[in-house]
């Protein structure tokens, strides 16, 4: 599969399995025989904030990926993408499609038996391979925020920052602003696209992004404005692919503490705890208690 300029996939052992893939006609591409994906459960699980549903049942989605407008539709193992571009291979690497989940979670069962349910209630989660700066500042644009007003101030960056690539259901679409196009912001206009502290961090994060590159681990992510420990673990599982990290944000530490008998400010035990536990597949087993734990408590 091709890879993002200076990402590194974790030294890991993935199950992987094939599936069968075609074109039916121009930027409509078809992938058959998927197992172990639901887009409402990939889509609400906090990993990405572009993609809104389109129908009540949650089979159509509407959203963006990379420089991508695109609609998606999953019926009886098969996956319809109607997108403005990116061929086969991009949306097969975008949606992971190479992996092989039920194995992944057949593992985590294995080694922590409690963690079964939230496996069977968020089955369908798939970790998407997102671009790393878009990963970046969306993750730094989440601290201390909730989830709806997160989805509007990355759309108000990217109609202020970013081009215009498409058109869903009459509403123009855009890109995700460019690192330059960023490091060149005003710090008052972002202060009226409402991301107030944040602002700053964005500009400083694209110049030095700039300057030195993709950052390519944790210590590099840590060195840039606005990323702390919490941030940097959702970048490292969202943006570089590092299936091993285990962020610990408000609803894992509730989690860890219910599930397991944590104190609440134990996050060192905790990672510990995910190491022993999930290994490997720590990211996978965060994205399952996270979707299981907080979709209930709504």
């Amino acid at each position: 599969m091709r890879y993002r300029k200076g990402s590194q996939r974790p030294d890991v052992q993935k199950a992987t399995r094939s599936v069968d893939m075609k074109y039916e006609e121009l930027n409509n591409i078809v992938f058959d025989n998927i197992r172990d994906f639901n887009p409402v459960h990939t889509f609400e699980c906090g990993q990405v904030f572009r993609w809104r549903p389109e129908e009540e049942k949650g089979e159509i989605y509407a959203g963006v990926a990379g420089c991508n407008a695109a609609r998606i539709k999953f019926s009886d193992g098969k996956l319809t993408i109607e997108a403005s571009g990116g061929d086969q291979e991009f949306w097969y690497d975008y949606f992971d499609l190479t992996t092989d989940y039920g194995a992944i979670k057949d593992e985590l069962v294995r080694n922590e038996p409690k963690i079964e349910k939230a496996c069977e209630y968020g089955y369908g989660i798939r970790i998407l391979r997102q671009d790393l700066f878009e990963t970046i500042i969306s993750f730094i644009i989440s601290q201390n925020n909730n989830i709806p007003r997160i989805r509007k101030n990355i759309e108000s960056l990217c109609e202020t920052y970013g081009e215009e690539i498409g058109d869903i259901e009459g509403k123009t679409v855009y890109a995700f602003p460019t690192p330059e196009a960023l490091a060149d912001a005003d710090e008052e206009e972002l202060s009226e696209l409402k991301l107030g502290y944040r602002g700053p961090y964005i500009i400083e994060t694209a110049k030095k992004y700039l300057e030195a590159g993709c950052p390519t681990c944790r210590e590099e992510l840590l060195s840039m404005h606005g990323v702390g420990p919490k941030v940097a673990n959702c970048i490292m599982l969202f943006g570089l692919s590092d299936v091993a990290a285990f962020p610990i944000d408000t609803w894992v530490r509730q989690i860890m503490t219910d599930m397991y008998g944590f104190a609440d400010k134990d996050v060192k035990g905790m990672q510990r705890f995910a190491e022993e536990k999930f290994g490997s597949y720590a990211g996978y087993a965060q994205q399952y208690l996270f979707y299981y734990y907080r979709d209930r408590s709504l």
